[in-house]
């Protein structure tokens, strides 16, 4: 079964996961959020972990929380392509479309209609390169800077409320797989 299927098992005591019996309750009554155990999952089994299977468990997770937090979008509803320009540039500065064509894996031309689009939204301009007049280099004005600014903001409101549900064991796992994730993608 892959993880991302696993489903808990119900627990010795006959309760079902997540379901609290302290005093002052309801028995079968729903544990508060955060409460739950991380006892009610069971452990990854030694197959599910070999990177022959942890692969796909891996990137469909990571794709799956990915596209949802994509949708969590600024005023602008930029499409993807066009906000990740503005996030480049927010990040390193002005750049080359060349630069960002090269960071974003696309073609030059692609590139070149991208900010041409931001251009005529507003969100980015174009300056002459001070070394090479064949070249432009582009920077992202206020109103840009406010979309990043804005897109990343509901993009973090979205992702903590949801992380309000997990317990803290779960969201310390999670925080060292941020960790262990970041290295995979920089390697």
């Amino acid at each position: 079964m892959p993880l991302g299927e696993i489903v808990p098992q119900r627990p010795a005591t006959g309760r079902a996961p997540g379901v609290a019996a302290t005093s002052g309750t309801t028995p079968g009554a729903p544990a508060k959020a955060g409460t739950a155990t991380a006892a009610a999952r069971p452990a990854p089994t030694a197959k599910q972990c070999r990177p022959e299977n942890l692969a796909g468990e891996l990137r469909i997770g990571i794709f799956r929380s990915a596209r949802r937090l994509r949708a969590e979008r600024g005023a602008a509803d930029l499409p993807d392509h066009q906000f990740s320009v503005l996030a480049w540039i927010h990040i390193d500065g002005p750049m080359t479309p060349g630069a960002l064509a090269e960071r974003q894996h696309v073609q030059p031309p692609s590139m070149t209609r991208t900010v041409n689009a931001l251009a005529e939204l507003g969100f980015v301009t174009k300056a002459e390169h001070p070394n090479d007049g064949r070249q432009v280099v582009v920077s992202l004005t206020e109103k840009g800077a406010a979309e990043v600014t804005e897109t990343r903001r509901r993009r973090d409101q979205w992702l903590t409320r949801r992380l309000t549900a997990f317990t803290p064991a779960e969201r310390a796992t999670l925080a060292e797989a941020a960790q262990l994730l970041r290295r995979l993608a920089a390697e």
